[in-house]
C-alpha cells in the first residue's frame, strides 16, 4: 500500500495506487502485461499494493491471452496492461479474440504525457499532430473504450469499464492512461457511499453488471410448447453454457427432454463427453453422429450458442429441414425461435414448464472418429529422424494421462482439429479452443493464465507453428512455476496450410513445409530446470505426462508428427477418402465408420420396434467415448 510519504495531501493517492486498490477490491488476483515507460507507474503501484500479482509476459498478445485464460477459468474479468505505441498495438489481436468470443477483459493502456501530445512525442497515439488515435483502434474491438483525461475521472470511468466488460454481450473494455494522469493524485471517494463498479465486480457477486433483460413470456410459452410437442430433440450446446455456469441446468433440461446433446467445437466441456446422451461435436471438426441425430430430430435446441459457421458446417441442409429453437443471450445465426436473455434463467424457466421426470434418449451410434489418413507412414513406421506418432495415438496417450480436473487449451491447425475431434474433455475442467479469431499461439499465454489463476494442472496442446509464434511464453511458465503441461505436435510445417495447397491449389508450392527442428532439444537447452521430453512413441508421451501430473511446475513434451496426416477436418474428408485405400493404416477407422452406419440403422429400427419408456437399457447406460 502507499506510505505516508506517498500521500502528502490527506485523503489523496496517486491515481495508479487507487486503480491497483480497486482491482484488488474487485477480486482481481493477477495483472498480466509487458512493462514500458508509459505503464511503469501502474506496475509500481501493483508492487507496492502487494495484493494483485504482476505477471510480465514476453509479448503483449500473450499477455492478453493470459488474461483471457484467467477469465475463462475463473468467471472473473482478466486484466492486461501494456505501454504505448507498439506495445499497445500488440494487444489488438488478443482483444479481438476476446471481443469475438465474449470474454470479459480490462485493458489498461499507457499513453505519453498529455503535454507532449501532438508535438512529436515518442509513441504518440493521441490523434493530434498527425498521429493516429489509439481510441479509434480499440473502439471496434471493445465494449467500452475511454481516455482518462484527469485522475478524478477514473472514479467514474473504471466502474463503467468493468460493467461494460461484464454486460452481455461481454468483452474487453479499454482505458487509455496518459503517464502524467497516472502519476496525478485523486481524492479517495467515501467508502460509505454507493459502491464503485469495480467493487461490485468482485468475483461471484451480483451487481457487477446490469441484470439481464426479462425473458419474453410469449416467446417462453412458444418455445416450451415446441419442445413439449417434440418426440425427439437434439441439443447443440455452446460456450455460453460455460460462461453462464449453466452446466447443471443444461443437463437437467436434456434429461427431461430425453434429448441427445452435441457440443460446439469450443464447448466440449459443457456436457459430459462420456454420458450416453452425448452425440459428439458439431461442425467441421465434429462427428458424423451429430448429423445422424439431427436428421432424426423433430427439434434442434441451441443452448448458449449462435451456431457460427465452424459449428454448423456440414449441418446446413439438416438444420433447414428441422425446427430450431435457441436459448442464448443473443440472436442465432440460423433461422428459428429465439428466447433471448439470461441463459441460466431461460434454462430454468423452460425446464420448470416441462415434465419433471427424466426420459431416456433414443438409441444412437455415439461419436466415432472420422477417417484419418497418413499417406507417408503407417502408425509405427520410423522415419530418418525417429518415430512418427499419428494424432490418434498421441491423443489417446494424452487422454490416458489427463486429470479429470485439468484445464485443456487447444491451439489452431491440424492439432486443434484432431484434439477437438478425438480428445474427450475432462469432467471437471475447461476445454478451450479460441475460435473467435483462431489466432495461432493463443494457448501458450491462455494456459499460463488459467494455471496461475486456478492452481490446477493445465494442458496446452499446440503445433510447431503455434510454438514458433508464441512458445517463448514457456519462459513465463518457468519463471512463475506455473503447473502447465505443454505438448507440442511437431510436423515441421504449417500443415493445414500445406494440405490446402496440395488439395485445393494443385500442390505447386511447398512454402509451408519446413526443415526439421528438434524442439525438445532446443527447449531443454534454453531451460535447464524444465522437465523436457522428446517422446518417440505413445508410451513415452504418456509417461512424461504422468510425471508432470505428479509435479507442481511446468512440463514440456514434443512429439514428431507427419505433415501429410489428414486431420478430421470436414473440408479434407473427400481427399482423405480418395487417397486412403484399403492398404492404408486407416483400416480400423474404416471399420469404425461401417460399425457407425450399422449401429445407426439398428438404433432406428429399435426405435420403431420398441415403445419408449423412462428406463435406459444397458446399451444406453454404456460409456460413450468422445471420438
Amino acid at each position: 500500500m502507499t506510505t505516508a510519504a506517498d500521500a502528502p495531501e490527506t485523503g489523496t493517492v496517486r491515481m495508479v495506487d487507487y486503480l491497483a486498490g480497486e482491482l484488488a477490491r474487485a477480486g482481481v488476483t493477477h495483472l498480466f502485461g509487458v512493462g514500458g515507460a508509459n505503464i511503469e507507474d501502474l506496475y509500481d503501484a501493483v508492487h507496492r499494493g502487494g495484493t494483485v500479482q504482476g505477471v510480465v509476459a514476453k509479448h503483449e498478445f500473450s499477455a492478453v491471452t493470459m488474461a483471457d485464460g484467467y477469465a475463462r477459468t475463473t468467471a472473473r474479468p482478466g486484466v492486461v496492461a501494456a505501454t504505448s505505441g507498439g506495445g499497445a498495438m500488440n494487444l489488438v489481436p488478443g482483444l479481438a479474440e476476446a471481443y469475438a468470443s465474449r470474454v470479459p477483459l480490462l485493458a489498461l493502456v499507457g499513453q505519453p504525457p498529455t503535454a507532449q501530445e501532438g508535438h512529436g512525442a515518442f509513441q504518440d497515439t493521441s490523434g493530434k499532430g498527425d498521429s493516429f488515435d489509439a481510441g479509434e483502434v480499440f473502439t471496434p474491438i471493445s465494449r467500452f473504450c475511454a481516455r482518462v483525461e484527469d485522475a478524478d475521472s477514473l472514479v467514474e470511468l473504471l466502474p463503467r469499464a468493468m460493467r461494460a466488460a461484464l454486460t452481455e454481450p461481454r468483452g474487453p473494455a479499454v482505458l487509455l492512461l496518459p503517464k502524467d494522469v497516472q502519476q496525478a493524485r485523486l481524492r479517495v471517494p467515501d467508502r460509505d457511499a454507493a459502491p464503485t463498479g469495480a467493487a461490485q465486480a468482485r468475483a461471484g457477486q451480483a451487481g457487477a453488471a446490469p441484470g439481464p433483460a426479462a425473458l419474453s413470456p410469449d416467446v417462453l410459452s412458444e418455445v416450451t410448447e415446441t419442445l413439449r410437442a417434440a418426440d425427439t430433440v437434439l441439443v447443440i450446446a455452446g460456450e455460453g453454457v460455460a460462461s453462464a455456469d449453466a452446466r447443471a441446468e443444461l443437463s437437467e433440461l436434456a434429461q427431461n427432454l430425453g434429448a441427445w446433446v452435441a457440443v460446439t467445437p469450443d464447448a466440449k466441456d459443457v456436457f459430459d463427453n462420456r454420458d450416453p446422451r452425448f452425440a459428439g461435436v458439431a461442425g467441421v471438426m465434429g462427428h458424423a453422429n451429430v448429423e445422424h441425430c439431427l436428421r432424426r430430430a423433430d427439434v434442434c435446441l441451441l443452448v448458449g450458442t449462435r451456431l457460427p459457421l465452424l459449428a454448423r458446417g456440414g449441418l446446413e441442409r439438416a438444420l433447414a429441414a428441422t425446427d430450431v429453437v435457441c436459448l442464448d443471450s443473443e440472436e442465432p445465426f440460423v433461422a428459428g425461435k429465439a428466447l433471448v436473455g439470461d441463459l441460466r434463467g431461460a434454462l430454468r424457466a423452460v425446464t420448470g414448464r416441462l415434465a419433471s421426470s427424466p426420459r431416456a434418449c433414443p438409441r444412437h451410434p455415439g461419436p466415432l472418429p472420422a477417417p484419418a489418413v497418413t499417406p507417408a507412414v503407417t502408425p509405427d513406421s520410423p522415419d530418418a529422424h525417429g518415430r512418427i506418432l499419428p494424432y490418434p495415438r498421441a491423443l489417446a496417450a494424452v487422454e490416458a494421462a489427463l486429470p479429470e480436473d485439468a484445464h485443456v487449451f487447444v491451439d489452431a491447425g491440424n492439432t486443434g482439429a484432431s484434439a477437438v475431434h478425438l480428445l474427450p474433455a475432462p469432467r471437471h475442467g475447461r476445454f478451450v479452443v479460441a475460435l473467435g479469431m483462431g489466432g495461432m499461439g493463443y494457448t501458450f499465454g491462455a494456459g499460463i493464465g488459467a494455471a496461475l489463476a486456478t492452481g490446477r494442472r493445465t494442458y496446452v496442446l499446440a503445433g510447431d507453428g503455434a510454438f514458433f509464434m508464441h512458445g517463448a511464453e514457456v519462459h513465463t511458465a518457468v519463471e512463475h512455476a506455473a503447473p502447465v503441461t505443454f505438448v507440442v505436435f511437431n510436423n515441421n510445417a504449417h500443415a493445414m496450410c500445406a494440405l490446402r495447397e496440395e488439395f485445393l491449389q494443385g500442390g505447386v508450392r511447398d512454402d509451408d513445409v519446413f526443415g526439421r527442428t528438434d524442439i525438445a532439444a532446443g527447449v531443454a537447452a534454453a531451460f535447464p530446470s524444465l522437465d523436457v521430453t522428446g517422446a518417440e512413441n505413445a508410451a513415452q508421451l504418456r509417461e512424461a505426462l504422468l510425471r508432470g501430473n505428479a509435479g507442481t511446475g511446468p512440463v514440456f513434451v514434443a512429439v514428431d508428427c507427419d505433415p501429410k496426416e489428414i486431420p478430421p477436418f470436414l473440408p479434407f474428408q473427400p481427399f482423405a477418402e480418395a487417397t486412403g485405400g484399403a492398404d492404408r493404416a486407416d483400416r480400423p477407422e474404416r471399420a469404425d465408420r461401417a460399425e457407425h452406419a450399422e449401429r445407426g440403422a439398428r438404433a432406428e429400427q429399435a426405435d420403431r420396434a420398441e415403445p419408449a419408456d423412462n428406463e435406459e437399457n444397458a446399451d444406453e447406460r454404456r460409456v460413450v467415448r468422445a471420438g
